[in-house]
Formats: structure tokens, sequence, C-alpha cells
């Protein structure tokens, strides 16, 4: 009994699920890229899956008509995150950073976000839910973090504030 006590509490622990996991067979319809056009820029981004069944997030920004971001979004149906503290993101980037974003409701005006830095090679990155800080326009607004009851909106967003291509292939969206 005790050791069964012991297996049930380590597999609580590690209770996981599957946001999104990009395959060959993956949909991609409730994903929209949004580009700096929506406010004149110029930069272009672009999201399909490649041969491997990757998600690719590439494109090019372009700072002419005040522009400099592209940003990718996932919207999906209200996901109550009483059971996860963490994101867990499996991607290949270009070595550039990225933002990673999350709404509680995909109707509000601002974001919680983090940013990441990438490598060139496979990286497998933890986020604390808890620790991602509300921003709107890239701005730090005044007010708490997020508070992890539920979400329906992810996205990626490249904005450095330069001219520059970029590419950021996607493998597993875990929360756990």
């Amino acid at each position: 009994m005790k050791y069964l006590i012991y297996a049930i509490t380590i597999m609580s622990l590690n209770i996981s699920s599957i946001l999104f996991d990009f395959n060959k067979n993956a949909d991609l319809k409730n994903w929209a890229i949004i580009n700096d056009a929506v406010m004149g820029g110029k930069s272009e981004g672009n999201f399909s899956l490649n041969k491997d069944g990757h998600g690719v997030f590439e494109g090019f920004i372009s700072l002419k008509n005040n522009g400099g971001f592209s940003m990718l979004r996932y919207v999906f149906k209200k996901k109550a995150l009483q059971k996860y503290s963490k994101i867990r993101l499996k991607f290949k980037g270009d070595g550039k950073t990225y933002q990673f974003r999350i709404k509680s409701n995909s109707t509000d005006y601002y974001s919680y976000t983090t940013s990441f830095s990438t490598s060139g090679a496979w990286q497998e990155i933890e986020i604390s839910l808890k620790d991602m800080a509300p921003s709107f326009r890239g701005r730090k607004l005044d007010q708490p973090n997020f508070p992890g009851d539920h979400m329906e909106e992810i996205a990626f967003l490249i904005g450095n504030k330069k001219q520059e291509s970029f590419q950021l292939l996607m493998d597993t969206i875990e929360l756990f």
C-alpha cells in the first residue's frame, strides 16, 4: 500500500497536458499571423508545417513605416490551469530573442509576457506561469503577474528593434 501511495503521488506531480503537438497531420487553422501592417509597417511573417511536421514561424522584420514586429497567435478553447504551474516549449531558433505571450481571455487588450533566447539548436525551456508579467505594446503594466486560473491564447512575437530575417521551428507546447 505504501508503494501504491508513493506511485500515485509521483504521477500526480507529473501531470501534463499537450497544448499543441506539431506533426505532419497538425491542424493549423487556429493559428494566425499578425504583422506590424496593422500599424502601417512592412514586416512579413509566415507560418507552415515543414516536411518533418514542425511548425515554422519565419519571415522578415522591417522597420519601415514605424514597423518592427511579427506575431504568431494561437487561440483555443478556454483551458483551466489549476493543475499546472509551468509551460514547456520545445523549439529550434535562429539565435534571436523571441517573446512568448499568454492571455487569460483572447479579448484582453494586454498579454502576459516573457522573453527567451534561441541558440540555433533544439532547446526545451520551462516558463513559470506566475512569473509572466502583464504588458501592452511593449510596456509593462502596473498590475499583478499572470493569475494562473485559465488561458485561451498563446503567441510568439519577434520584435528586436532591428531589420532582420527570422525562423523559429516548433515541436511541442505543453502545460505541466
